[in-house]
């Protein structure tokens, strides 16, 4: 695996269950769960970063 520098969301609780963390990569960026940090990733394109960033503000994801 390669190295990433991850962060926690901003928009993500302290304490609730729904907690992410993002790495900025040359072309996009990865998002993984910050109590799974071994665990399945996401990774997007520029494109499908900026749609999927989209998509969060617009309030499109419901738990």
């Amino acid at each position: 695996m390669e190295s990433l520098r991850w962060r926690k969301s901003s928009r993500s609780s302290a304490s609730g269950p729904d907690c992410v963390e993002i790495a900025l990569v040359g072309c996009g960026a990865a998002v993984r769960d910050s109590k799974n940090v071994d665990g399945a990733r996401l990774r997007f394109g520029d494109g499908g970063w900026e749609t999927f960033l989209a998509a969060a503000k617009a309030g499109s994801f419901v738990s």
